[in-house]
């Protein structure tokens, strides 16, 4: 989350935004977001020449190519760090005549990224706004954060209807614990069918570097890393054209992010296409027939969002494939027909390996809905022996609109650097269900034999002939055991002694106040 300094830093820019003329918050955002690629551009250009620098050797990557641009402007001058010391007029010139078409070719003809920009557009309206705005973002620190995630996340904030399109972004620490959870391989084919900003595309390649080295160093991995590995949907242009500079910034060359409609649209060539399926789709509401690809109608006939997009999933997998994707609880023990078919099928047809309660909160300010995570593997054949709950009641951010980390920052999120306390555990549980997801089928007698432990545990497991006798309701609710403390309850006599004495001060009062008003 952006701190409180860099949140009035972004509310100074927006109100630049504002009274220069532009007031689209999705335009306003759009902007920000091509200018803190140019500032991060310059970064990454830096880094390269301080690293060539320490070891005496020619740059291994230019960002800024050397030479002049179509143009006739030195490369070099398109540097943030340059144009940023110009007066504002040559400045306006540099970025809307030089700097903003670099940008719009930067990933190379024929890639998604340069398809994406291809129809966008520099708005910025004036030199003294654009100097202004430069100005104030120059003071935003970039380093190791994405953070054009989490000032678009804030800006949304200021967006109305934020929490009704669902364009509200998935918190970088249970996007986390999602790869964590599904440990990402050099040979998957990771997709996201509502993409947004790619935070999961992002999150999951970042695993894949730190874990699986190897997909950089071996040219056929490295290969299916930069062109084959990522895939997301969209039908937002603006988010299609954030999420591919976010991956780009990430080092993925020409990840897959196309437009597409993921629930209006047949999905011939797409079928059984991935091996692991990433999401928080936005569930809002209902879709009409007419406007729902036919072969989802196929699997769940249905006009509820969050149903469409669990048969969509299903589709796309390949067989062996698994998911781990974010649902609204009334999928878990919503009363419907489709509801009942939707989850007998994860449950009878294919895998269904754990149900993840969420708090709250989780997703505030932007909306209070109940959440969970559903993690399963397309079989095709069944194979549901048992599923795991947990019930997260801490993510270790107050679960009120505020969002406020309630641990130091080494002791967040599922893997933090620094081992948590039972008293710390109460505040982020996440650590916790990690080690005890990697633990479940572990052999009877481990620290966290998940198959042995009660259900008034925090997790446990739920053999499938539960599960078919509650009719495949999922809810965590369902199963879970309450012990109730036993109450020391005094003997009848000592309560009729008291009962006695108490009736005999009532009585003794009643005397003294007659006496009183005679």
């Amino acid at each position: 989350m952006i701190t409180g300094e860099i949140r009035s830093q972004i509310d100074r820019i927006w109100d630049a935004f504002w009274s220069g003329g532009i007031s689209n918050p999705l335009e306003v955002i759009e902007q920000i977001t091509y200018l803190l690629f140019l500032k991060r551009l310059d970064d990454l250009h830096t880094l390269e020449e301080a690293k060539a620098a320490r070891f005496n050797k020619p740059l291994e990557r230019r960002v800024f190519p050397a030479g002049k641009d179509p143009k006739g402007r030195p490369y070099e001058d398109l540097r943030w760090s340059r144009f940023k010391n110009l007066d504002a007029k040559e400045m306006f010139a540099v970025v809307d005549d030089h700097a903003f078409p670099f940008l719009q070719t930067l990933g190379g003809d024929g890639s998604t990224y340069a398809q994406h920009m291809e129809d966008a557009r520099f708005t910025i309206p004036t030199p003294a706004l654009l100097a202004k705005v430069v100005d104030l973002l120059d003071h935003v620190p970039m380093e190791e954060r994405d953070t054009k995630g989490d000032l678009y996340e804030y800006m949304l904030g200021k967006i109305a209807a934020a929490g009704q399109n669902g364009q509200f972004r998935t918190p970088r620490h249970i996007i986390q614990l999602m790869v964590e959870l599904t440990e990402p391989g050099p040979r998957d084919t990771i997709c996201d069918p509502a993409c947004g900003t790619a935070g999961f595309l992002v999150a999951a390649g970042e695993y894949l570097r730190a874990r699986h080295p190897e997909v950089l160093r071996d040219a056929a991995l490295k290969k299916h890393f930069h062109e084959r590995a990522f895939h997301g949907f969209d039908f937002d242009r603006t988010m299609l054209r954030i999420g591919s500079m976010n991956m780009l910034l990430h080092g993925v060359e020409n990840p897959a992010i196309a437009y597409r409609d993921s629930l209006g649209q047949d999905h011939a060539g797409e079928e059984e296409k991935y091996t692991l399926i990433l999401a928080n789709p936005p569930f809002a509401g209902s879709l009409d027939y007419e406007n729902c690809a036919k072969d989802l109608l196929q699997i769940v006939k249905t006009k509820k969002t969050e149903l469409l997009f669990l048969a969509l999933f299903l589709r796309l997998l390949k067989p062996g494939g698994r998911a781990a994707v974010i649902v609204p609880d009334g999928v878990l023990f919503g009363s419907s027909k489709a509801h009942r078919e939707l989850r007998q099928k994860l449950v009878e047809e294919q895998k269904l390996d754990a149900v993840i309660s969420l708090p709250g909160g989780v997703f505030k300010p932007y909306a209070g809905v109940s959440t969970a995570i559903l993690l399963f593997t397309r079989t095709d054949s069944g194979g549901t022996d048992h599923v795991w709950f947990y019930d997260v009641d801490a993510d270790g951010w107050s679960l009120d609109d505020k969002r406020t980390p309630l641990l130091a920052e080494e002791k967040l999120g599922p893997a933090p650097a620094a081992t948590l306390t039972p008293e710390e555990h109460l505040k982020n549980n996440l650590p916790d269900l990690l080690a005890r997801w990697k633990g479940r089928d572990g052999p009877p007698g481990r620290p966290w034999d998940e198959l042995a432990r009660p259900r008034t545990a925090q997790s446990f497991c739920v053999p499938k002939a539960d599960l078919v006798a509650q009719g495949y309701d999922l809810s965590l609710n369902r199963y879970k055991e309450v012990v109730h403390a036993e109450v020391a309850h005094r003997p009848p006599q000592e309560i009729l002694a008291a009962l006695a004495k108490l009736e005999t001060e009532i009585q003794q009062g009643m005397k003294e106040l007659e006496g009183m008003l005679r």
